[in-house]
């Protein structure tokens, strides 16, 4: 059996709403005030939570480390990753305000933490939850230290196996998380292709390590994402802008406001289809049963006391008499009144009585 999750008000594992994390992580270009507009997007477009990254960073690259590809596709070739990133910190006053900003907006405050350092300053705010980047699922120090703080913790598996996913839970649980770890099946590239996306492995690690499991997606649009979740996502993780041409790494690979309100609203219509998994006749059913089913007629007039045979009978609509499942029991019995060709069969045509 897997356990719900606690983050904030919301429980995550199957049989709850899929917790849905539109990604701002550095679309804010270091600008404060865009990032107070991503989040009033965010909550109008009832996501569950907006997420951010706090990273110092000369203690997250080197000086010389180049661009990925798909970096330097957005920014250019003009400087390496240490200049990029430079210029897209928030510091952690920073990030309280918008923490602050969050909770007036009624939106859940989520941030990913790639250092000790964050991970202080992040509980010293109280943050619901420690997001773990991809990037950082082999990180066993930092995997350790957030565990020890006890809060759930987020863990993204991009660009891992199964095997380096399983070390990851296995430190985090060891620090006595079990019960509050999510995760996040991804696909390291931006945008990622959809046959790569591979929805199965959610499966996979969802039986493999008994957790909640959902899906970060980096595919472009939104219909990966709501298939995750037909799939059984717990949550989705979906990078979000308020311009997809504005300057910056992930813009190009987000979604923007008008697709993220559609996204919750396809995923909440995907879950209110999925249902309950009861098979039932369902209310809209109730008033077509009747009609669009079938009862046991008279093929040719039967006459009183004649035996039932089983030519003496066919099957048609409605159904208001005697139900075709019943045609066994009713061959070899009495019929106690003239039943005219064409007749809807009942109970009481026929004598029960006999055996």
């Amino acid at each position: 059996m897997i356990d719900s999750v606690e983050i904030g008000n919301s429980s995550i594992g199957p049989g709850n709403p899929c917790f849905i994390i539109a990604e701002v992580g550095v679309n804010h270009n270091g600008d404060v005030s865009l990032a107070y507009k991503l989040i009033d997007k965010a909550a109008a477009a009832c996501a569950d939570a907006v997420k951010f990254q706090y990273f110092v960073t000369e203690e997250l690259v080197t000086h010389d480390v180049p661009k990925a590809a798909y970096q330097v596709e957005a920014t250019g070739k003009s400087s390496g990753q240490y200049e990029m990133l430079k210029a897209l910190e928030l510091s952690a006053e920073q990030h309280a305000e918008l923490k602050l900003h969050c909770e007036k907006a009624g939106i859940l405050y989520i941030c990913t933490a790639y250092d000790h350092t964050g991970v202080e300053m992040l509980d010293n705010m109280g943050v619901a939850a420690f997001k773990i980047a991809s990037t950082d699922a082999n990180n066993v120090p930092l995997l350790r230290h957030a565990a020890g703080k006890g809060r759930p913790i987020i863990l993204s598996t991009g660009m891992s196996t199964l095997g380096e996913v399983e070390q990851a839970v296995e430190t985090l649980r060891a620090e006595g998380l079990d019960g509050r770890i999510a995760i996040l099946h991804c696909t390291s590239e931006y945008p990622a292709p959809a046959n790569e996306a591979n929805l199965r492995a959610m499966l996979t690690m969802q039986q493999a390590f008994c957790c909640p499991v959902g899906f970060s997606d980096h595919t472009a649009g939104i219909g990966t994402s709501t298939w995750a979740v037909a799939l059984g996502a717990c949550l989705i993780e979906k990078h979000f802008t308020l311009n997809r041409s504005m300057p910056g790494p992930d813009h190009s690979a987000s979604m923007e406001p008008d697709e993220l309100a559609d996204l919750v609203r396809v995923v909440r219509d995907v879950e209110a289809a999925l249902g309950d998994g009861v098979k039932r006749v369902m209310p809209s059913e109730l008033r077509n049963k009747p009609l669009m089913q079938k009862s046991l007629v008279a093929k040719h007039d039967i006459r009183t006391g004649q035996i039932i045979r089983s030519d003496d009978l066919t099957c048609k609509r409605p159904g208001h008499g005697l139900s075709p499942s019943w045609f066994d029991r009713v061959v070899g019995k009495r019929a106690v009144v003239d039943i005219p060709r064409d007749r809807i069969l009942t109970l009481g045509c026929l004598d029960w009585s006999e055996s």
